[in-house]
């Protein structure tokens, strides 16, 4: 496994990322101070990962109050991990823009299934939130 530091992804780490069907394991602090882990569709912005959810979840409110994150994106024993901080997207067009394109990117199978999610998505408050790199670690020989 390789860490660096950067605010860029390395060509091979960006090709690993846009592959479809990986999912992001998000790590956030509770309160307390204990980790807080999810898997969660993401999509890539330039150098930066997008994530989004439903706001009154535990790890948006996480990453409100500390903008500090952790995600590993794996294929078996193929992983990246980035480490850095994000920036909340609160406005509604964008915020339902990343998550219909989300759904459309992880059902692409099943077009009709995916436009489902999206009016479901759209009756919700939805919030993105911009990972930016501060670390990668990779690891992704077999």
């Amino acid at each position: 496994m390789t860490e660096i530091a950067t605010r860029s992804l390395p060509t091979p780490v960006h090709a690993f990322l846009a592959e479809p069907d990986r999912f992001a394991t998000v790590a956030t602090l509770d309160p307390d101070g204990m980790p807080h882990l999810v898997v969660a569709w993401y999509l890539l912005d330039g150098d930066a990962l997008v994530l989004n959810s439903k706001i009154g979840r535990r790890w948006p409110a996480n990453l409100l109050r500390d903008p500090r994150v952790s995600l590993c994106i794996e294929d078996g024993y193929r992983y990246v991990v980035v480490r850095g901080t994000v920036e909340p997207v609160r406005e509604q067009g964008r915020a339902q823009g990343d998550i219909a394109t989300m759904a459309r990117r992880y059902h692409r199978d099943d077009p009709a299934a995916a436009e489902e999610m999206v009016a479901m998505f759209a009756a919700q408050e939805r919030i993105s939130f911009l990972v930016r790199p501060e670390r990668v670690a990779v690891h992704l020989e077999g």
